[in-house]
């Protein structure tokens, strides 16, 4: 797995966690088994979020019983989870689309590296670039 793959993965966790509660209750396991099936995440990593989250009031927990064992610990998103989700959804989308626009403007231009020119007469000039027009 790549460096940037571990980083991005670290940096979204919290956000496909509270996406995930905001369909519905769920234990520890049953999250960290939805995002190994989604994101390739290790289930030790679930633990220690879901305190954190915990903490930072994000989820709440409430013990339920289950048919085939001891009672498991649920975790519920809170208002301010539902919030901070809201927050950062939009801050994904706004993210996601710049970087695929970079993207795709690097497909555009044959993805060659150097200087890449813009027909935004918005946009700032680079160093080095005139503002007169050829």
């Amino acid at each position: 797995m790549s460096e940037i793959e571990i980083q991005l993965k670290k940096g979204v966790l919290g956000l496909c966690v509270l996406a995930l509660l905001s369909r519905g209750d769920s234990y520890a396991y049953e999250i960290a088994s939805r995002m190994a099936d989604a994101v390739d995440m290790g289930e030790g990593t679930i633990y220690p979020l879901m305190r954190r989250m915990q903490s930072e009031g994000l989820v709440a927990t409430y013990l339920e019983e289950s048919p085939s064992g001891p009672s498991r610990k649920y975790y519920r998103i809170t208002e301010t989870g539902r919030s901070r989700l809201a927050d950062q959804v939009t801050e994904w989308r706004g993210f996601t689309a710049a970087v695929d626009g970079l993207i795709q403007a690097a497909d555009t231009t044959g993805g060659t590296t150097g200087t890449a020119t813009t027909t935004d007469p918005q946009a700032p000039l680079q160093e080095g670039e005139s503002s007169h027009e050829a």
